[in-house]
């Protein structure tokens, strides 16, 4: 079987754990370099001693290379202002681009919510780490029913956060907010981000809480516990913390404050706990933040490279 071949840019803790599950869990995926710009970073040695083409010079230095043309899909796991300047030199080249950053060029796709709609893109962003964990609940109760509203917040271990996600920060709540209403369905969303300096650290945390009105809550809790399975079919680690809850608003709760002028009246508050575990492939287990970004882009690119024109004739007589 013929394999696509990938470049990942960025050889900090996402970009080499992205590599890794490259090198370990895909069938039809075959690192085609690792771009980084300190040649003695960790990432770039270990992908050396893989035997993965390594650059050291950027993306300028991955464009020059040789074999750079056999290369179809670039992952992206930089900073959101190199992702603006990367995706401008690779654009005009016919690769496809999967953009770890908050960026944001591209539409927002989280695997299981919108993946199929987006396949045709040739830059896709993967939205955040809390986006990928907590949008595919929000986008699960706006399935049965309007959410008016609904905020995340995502916890995560202080040393899981390297110089990129710190430099992030802003960008984070702002692309996440975002996606939560394009991506989840929400009236309006909101995305809060703390980094835990707890030691031994803790494994990422996620909470959901949504207002809705008058729902099946049966309903809505059945389609939240599908969605939960969807994910960790790509995501192992992700799970629900502890039991679904829902609760009755007092008439004088102000909520008319967060939602949109003219939403639909909200009469329950939809409040779901999350953990995501890192499968330590590079990462230490609590470090679930970036597992869940690199596996959700493997799933990304893997179904970006079976939409390519080589994929049709792979294995053909």
């Amino acid at each position: 079987m013929t394999r696509t071949k990938v470049a990942v840019i960025g050889s900090g803790n996402i970009g080499t754990d992205l590599m890794f599950k490259v090198l370990r869990l895909s069938d039809t995926l075959e690192m085609g370099a690792m771009v980084g710009i300190d040649p003695a970073s960790d990432g770039l040695a270990r992908a050396a001693k893989h035997g993965v083409p390594v650059v050291s010079d950027g993306v300028d230095g991955l464009i020059a290379m040789d074999g750079f043309d056999d290369i179809e899909i670039v992952f992206d796991a930089t900073s959101a202002k190199a992702h603006e300047a990367n995706a401008a030199k690779l654009a005009p080249l016919g690769k496809k681009l999967v953009d770890l950053t908050p960026a944001a060029i591209g539409p927002y796709v989280v695997p299981a919510v919108n993946l199929p709609e987006h396949l045709d893109a040739d830059n896709v962003n993967m939205v955040t780490c809390g986006g990928q964990a907590t949008i595919p609940v929000v986008a699960a109760i706006s399935r049965i029913t309007p959410v008016p509203y609904a905020e995340i917040v995502a916890s995560i271990a202080s040393k899981s956060a390297g110089p990129g996600t710190r430099a992030n920060i802003d960008e984070f709540t702002e692309t996440t907010s975002a996606a939560i209403e394009a991506v989840g369905g929400a009236g309006r969303g909101k995305a809060i981000i703390i980094l835990n300096p707890a030691e031994p650290p803790l494994i990422m945390r996620d909470t959901v809480l949504a207002l809705i009105g008058d729902a099946d809550h049966d309903a809505v809790r059945e389609s939240i516990e599908t969605m939960i399975g969807q994910v960790a079919a790509y995501v192992p680690g992700y799970r629900l913390k502890q039991e679904i809850q829902f609760r009755a608003l007092e008439a004088d709760e102000p909520v008319h404050t967060l939602v949109p002028e003219g939403s639909p009246v909200a009469t329950h508050q939809v409040t779901v706990f999350l953990e995501v575990e890192g499968a330590a492939h590079y990462l230490p287990a609590y470090a679930g933040n970036l597992d869940i970004m690199t596996s959700a882009a493997l799933r990304v690119a893997e179904s970006l490279a079976a939409r390519l024109p080589a994929a049709d004739t792979a294995g053909a007589v």
